[in-house]
């Protein structure tokens, strides 16, 4: 018998066999994670929509206004990083919180390259009305603190697991 097989007495399926059928399985769309990942971000953010829409914000840029909420001033760079995006997709949020008077951008003084971005008085005062956010979401997706914690920790190793370490840089 070879390794990774067993029969099983009394006309059981072997166990090559039933890996043969799980690697099929593998395939099936409702097995991908990617796929439940997909709709799963896809269904929550569209949860979010009528919460923010009350403050004014789409779900990005309720991101970004997290962001400001920790430091302001901050750097479009050390947003983009913050948020795991370019700052060239981050740019067009800013005009927009910009426009809805949350946010102030300007050249940073000694360094004419970074942009500074500050909360208003306006984008400030919006902390207090968006504490009531993640309370409402929770209740919303029917989730306590303690699984929303172990939902953002695992989603937090996935993302971990998907950067790419020094090993995977490209050689020369």
């Amino acid at each position: 018998m070879t390794e990774g097989t067993s029969t099983i007495q009394g006309g059981h399926v072997m166990q090559g066999a039933q890996d043969a059928r799980a690697a099929q399985d593998d395939l099936l769309l409702e097995q991908q994670l990617c796929f439940a990942l997909t709709v799963a971000s896809r269904s929550v953010v569209g949860a979010y929509k009528p919460v923010l829409d009350k403050l004014g914000l789409t779900h990005p840029q309720y991101l970004v206004m997290l962001c400001l909420w920790e430091a302001s001033p901050r750097s479009v760079r050390d947003i983009s990083e913050a948020l795991a995006q370019e700052p060239a997709t981050i740019s067009p949020l800013l005009r927009r919180l910009e426009t809805a008077g949350f946010i102030t951008r300007q050249r940073m003084e000694g360094n004419e390259r970074t942009l500074d971005v500050r909360l208003t008085p306006r984008g400030a005062d919006l902390r207090e009305q968006a504490t009531e956010v993640p309370g409402i979401m929770m209740a919303r997706l029917g989730l306590t603190r303690e699984q929303v914690g172990q939902l953002h920790a695992t989603m937090m190793d996935l993302i971990a697991a998907t950067r790419p370490g020094p090993d995977d840089a490209p050689r020369r």
